[in-house]
């Protein structure tokens, strides 16, 4: 990272008198200095001609920004223009804006003459605070930039879930009571979330993004849809109060399981207007431990949802500007292997494999499934398969209602795919058919079996494991928390088959 790098300078924190350009994901008014603040709103077409995008995440875009255009009515100025520079170009007034998300916006602003650029929002813990944290972290002879050091630091200096100076329920992390599997009788463990209804903003989103795409000017994938996620700060809290009063109890135990036919489970599903800055996750979290104190709400659900709010995502959020620009180009597992074409269409005509299907088919339906999926059969798949990490981050980005590069680079090059040889991970998240077979209900009606690495009824994911260790025994051979695993491989009696085997399936369909 270089410390003199312009897009993280320590920007100042107000700039009264100026106009507010909020970018699509600066929504709420936490973005704003006070309530009657001049905003500037910008609908750039050629965003959506850069990228593939799935259809349902062009629709949240647009219609969170056309919304909040028409809540500030006469307070906004709302340009609808081909490029950002266009839509500059037109403004002659001072312009202030909060330090966006991402590298390339935040250059684009930074080298715009007439626009003063603050510092970043939408997060619990700011920039300088993460910055005097990981100050001599993940260097030769420091400590690790470890997810539960950062977590714990956050709760203390917020003062959440505490009791003066030790954390409410004697620890910080229940992680062990929510790794139950799905419940036996395949029933959520939680009532249907609340789904906003669409309006007539909604409609004129649909007729211009069909428009588009019949003029040839932009391609989507996956299917339109009815709108599923809150575009409004009104919509955002409403289901949040429904999540905290129907859900939160039961998302604790079963946050990491999978069901076919119950894609939501018991998680808040506010991901996606929390990234369009709907809500101050700040806010989110406050009410979160009001609720568990209010209510008497299970300690671990209360404790796991905050942990993913104030923890994960603030520390994804911050480790996209520590890594620095080339991070997101790390394949310390030499992987090559382009995104198949069924992955990328979405398609699952072809595929055998129960879990791939269902997920990828959610995927398709609602531009959305939760952190496991994503994780354990999508980022399992790319890396026991060797598909290129950077390619994978561009397709996740694109095909997720919540997904933003800040998101994206940290928690598929170092998360999921290990492309940055441990320094997010200390190990490759791959797992075998009998970690699926736990967690979810895939595998009974599946035709592979997950026991089988050889043969037709092979589990891909069980063969794929053994397939993957075999490809990065090398680089992986001093890896302490990998010893175990290699040295199974190296007493596989059928390792040479199964390698061949897979090298053949390589990321065809099954």
């Amino acid at each position: 990272m270089a410390a003199d790098d312009p897009a993280l300078a320590d920007f100042p924190e107000r700039a009264p008198g100026t106009r507010r350009w909020c970018f699509a994901d600066q929504l709420g008014p936490h973005f704003l200095d006070d309530p009657h603040q001049e905003v500037l709103l910008v609908e750039s077409r050629a965003v959506f001609r850069r990228r593939r995008f799935h259809r349902q995440k062009a629709h949240l875009l647009l219609s969170a920004l056309r919304h909040r255009a028409a809540e500030l009515g006469d307070q906004a100025r709302f340009l609808q223009t081909t490029t950002y520079a266009e839509a500059l170009d037109a403004v002659d007034e001072p312009v202030s804006v909060c330090a966006p998300t991402t590298w390339p916006a935040r250059d684009f602003v930074l080298a715009r003459d007439g626009v003063q650029v603050l510092a970043s929002r939408g997060f619990v813990t700011d920039e300088q605070t993460f910055r005097r944290w990981a100050t001599g972290r993940g260097t030769d002879g420091g400590k690790r930039l470890l997810m539960d050091d950062f977590y714990r630091a956050a709760r203390q200096h917020h003062d959440v879930l505490m009791e003066g100076s030790e954390p409410t329920g004697g620890k910080y992390n229940f992680d062990h009571d929510n790794r139950e599997p799905p419940p036996k009788d395949g029933a959520s463990p939680a009532p249907e979330p609340w789904i906003p209804a669409e309006d007539e903003i909604d409609e004129q989103v649909r007729a211009d993004l069909d428009r588009w795409e019949a003029d040839g000017d932009v391609s989507f994938v996956g299917d339109d849809g009815p709108r599923l996620f809150p575009v409004t700060r009104r919509e955002t809290l409403h289901r949040l109060r429904d999540f905290l009063a129907h859900r939160l109890a039961a998302f604790g135990p079963h946050e990491d399981a999978m069901l076919a036919d119950e894609p939501w489970l018991a998680h808040s599903l506010l991901s996606a207007p929390m990234n369009l800055g709907l809500v101050d996750p700040a806010e989110v979290v406050q009410r979160a431990e009001q609720a568990y104190r209010d209510e008497g709400l299970p300690l671990n659900s209360v404790e796991g949802f905050v942990r993913q709010v104030m923890g994960w995502r603030d520390y994804i959020w911050h480790l996209y500007w520590h890594l620095g620009r080339e991070y997101r180009h790390g394949n310390a597992l030499d992987a090559h292997a382009e995104v198949p074409a069924w992955m990328a269409e979405l398609d699952t005509a072809d595929l055998d494999a129960a879990c791939l299907s269902g997920v990828v088919g959610d995927l398709r339906s609602r531009g959305w499934v939760h952190h496991i999926p994503r994780l354990m059969v999508l980022g399992n798949y790319a890396l026991q398969r060797g598909i290129e990490p950077l390619a994978m981050t561009d397709w996740m980005h694109r095909t997720f209602v919540d997904a933003y590069d800040w998101v994206m680079v940290p928690n598929v090059v170092g998360m999921s795919q290990h492309a940055d040889g441990g320094v997010l991970a200390t190990k490759p998240y791959a797992a075998g058919g009998a970690y699926i077979d736990r967690m979810s209900d895939y595998c009974g009606g599946c035709r592979y079996d997950p026991k089988k690495r050889l043969g037709e009824d092979a589990c891909p994911f069980t063969a794929g494991y053994w397939g993957f260790l075999d490809r990065v025994e090398d680089t992986l051979a001093g890896n302490r928390r990998m010893a175990q695993p290699l040295a199974g491989l190296r007493r596989l009696k059928d390792r040479e088959a199964v390698v061949e085997q897979e090298q053949q399936r390589g990321t065809d369909p099954y």
